[in-house]
């Protein structure tokens, strides 16, 4: 059959060799949309025509007790592998893929960072620096992590500023201070009645006197404002009907 084809003259000829040409066209236009295609060392993969981008996921599956695939590079300015992708905010959670996703499916760990010198392991960079560098669920403490600054303060800077936030009067029984912290001034007016003039306004604080002393000094103190910055104190004899007395006390506005 196919000897009478050829006998037919120069016209069969053409449709047959029209036929295999065609059909090799339409095998080389298959193979080049990228699916099914071999890997191009040292080249782009599929190419660098947008249409010819993969559309369906490439999968390498391994069942090895190392890596199911390593990339490394030996020159000593070069990386092993970059990542990119367009996918939108929220992540998985929100049906937007990450340009990388590491997940353990057991109970081991899903990633792990290493760098044999150098004074940092690594940067994470954001385009919005108000944004966050990272989040998660997690409650435990991480062990070796040192964090420099909360909330643009130093730890130092943390400390002081809750300390400010505690003003401390210890008064003699003269009126006179013998330590604290935030006080502007002191003074006796009058038997049992001081006043004590701190650094900033105490209005909104919460505050307290407790007196202090020896055998036959015990007493009691009652605390009233004057103004957003002064506090009045009274003290007391404990005994009898509770008359005015001079006694020593500490005082505490807590803001």
């Amino acid at each position: 059959m196919f000897r009478k084809i050829f006998r037919t003259g120069s016209k069969g000829t053409l449709v047959l060799t029209s036929a295999v040409v065609i059909g090799l066209l339409a095998s080389s236009f298959a193979v080049a949309s990228g699916e099914g295609k071999n890997l191009l060392l040292g080249k782009r993969n599929p190419g660098s025509n947008a249409s010819a981008a993969l559309s369906s996921e490439t999968q390498i599956i391994a069942n090895t007790g190392g890596y199911g695939t390593r990339q490394s590079n030996k020159s000593d300015n070069g990386g092993g592998a970059i990542y990119g992708c367009r996918s939108r905010a929220g992540g998985t959670e929100r049906g937007n893929e990450p340009c990388v996703r590491a997940r353990n499916l057991t109970d081991g760990r899903a990633f792990e960072f290493e760098s044999s010198g150098g004074s940092e392991v690594g940067v994470i960079r954001s385009g919005n620096p108000d944004g966050a560098p990272f989040t998660t669920n997690a409650t435990g403490v991480a062990t070796g992590l040192n964090a420099d600054e909360v909330d643009g303060r130093s730890a130092d800077e943390i400390v002081a500023q809750a300390r400010a936030l505690t003003k401390v009067a210890a008064i003699t029984p003269t009126g006179a201070l013998t330590g604290g912290r935030g006080v502007a001034a002191t003074g006796r007016t009058a038997v049992g009645t001081y006043l004590v003039t701190f650094d900033a306004d105490v209005s909104a604080c919460a505050y307290s006197a407790t007196v202090i002393g020896g055998e036959g000094e015990l007493g009691f103190a009652t605390v009233e404002p004057v103004d957003a910055r002064t506090l009045r104190v009274r003290t007391r004899q404990a005994a009898g009907d509770n008359p005015a007395a001079d006694r020593a006390f500490h005082l505490v506005a807590t803001c």
